[in-house]
């Protein structure tokens, strides 16, 4: 299980549920909203994707890759333009259709001890949105229909794998405890679909990452997003541990209270594969 090799002709998929509710407005101790925040790390995440895929004839599809969007009550697609259209869409077609580049500030080492300003070219894919409720179960849903379909599709691949990232507990009427488990039974020959969750805060004086007991956990929202998360697999667990974190054979993909450079190791974790051709 957990071992198809990633290819062209079977692809995996990388499906990320961003919370864009109202209270994702708020701002952590350096001034950028958790929206802003979580914006940053997706489309630095989409790129860091693409690099991997890029040889020398060009970008290969070993990957499909989408957002839901949930916010204001309601979920969409959380791409805009030619990608508006499919929720997953190929690697391929992520890395030419950026809604822009900007040119960003980047620090960098400057080989002395010292640190010095680069400039950079920066691709947007996601932008920050932040209104209204929050309908987690909602957007745990459509990934549900979304992933039968793909998995329908692609029987031999590794198992899709999904990324929510939230900042609160859900505002709509249904449990999404109940949601995540059925869309932990979707897979394909290889496995069943994989639920992590990013459970972010604007302090970040406590976090958690890759506990294996929710009773390590401060409160009932986390606990509850910890019950929906699955297990990592054996090669997740060894990467989190190469990295640097504590990790077990009953640790879950989930992540509390992250600093910001913790919940990009979280998700790049999460994507990476040891498999890929």
């Amino acid at each position: 299980m957990y071992s198809a090799e990633i290819s062209r002709n079977n692809p995996t998929a990388f499906l990320f549920l961003i919370d864009q509710s109202g209270s994702m407005d708020s701002k952590n101790e350096f001034g950028k909203t958790l929206a802003e925040l979580v914006s940053d790390s997706i489309n630095k995440l989409f790129n860091d994707l693409i690099i991997k895929c890029s040889k020398s004839e060009g970008v290969r599809n070993y990957f499909d890759v989408g957002v839901i969007a949930y916010g204001n009550n309601k979920c969409s697609n959380g791409l805009k333009g030619v990608l508006a259209s499919a929720i997953l869409n190929p690697i391929s077609a992520i890395e030419e259709n950026p809604l822009r580049i900007e040119d960003r500030i980047k620090k960098v080492s400057d080989g002395a001890g010292g640190v010095i300003e680069q400039r950079i070219k920066f691709p947007v894919w996601f932008e920050p949105v932040a209104d209204g409720g929050t309908p987690m179960y909602q957007a745990l849903k459509q990934a549900a229909v979304e992933l039968v379909t793909w998995c329908d599709n692609h029987p031999d691949s590794f198992p899709p794998i999904v990324i929510n990232i939230t900042d609160g507990e859900n505002t709509d009427s249904e449990d999404p405890e109940e949601i995540a488990d059925k869309l932990k039974q979707i897979g394909t020959n290889d496995g069943e679909v994989l639920l992590f969750n990013v459970h972010i805060t604007q302090h970040s004086n406590q976090q958690f990452l890759y506990v294996d007991s929710e009773s390590q956990l401060p409160n009932a929202s986390a606990k509850k997003m910890f019950r929906m998360s699955s297990v990592l697999t054996e090669s997740m667990q060894k990467l989190a541990e190469n990295a640097g974190y504590t990790a077990s054979a009953n640790s879950r993909g989930y992540c509390y209270n992250a600093e910001i450079v913790s919940l990009i190791d979280f998700m790049e974790i999460g994507t990476r594969a040891a498999n890929l051709r």
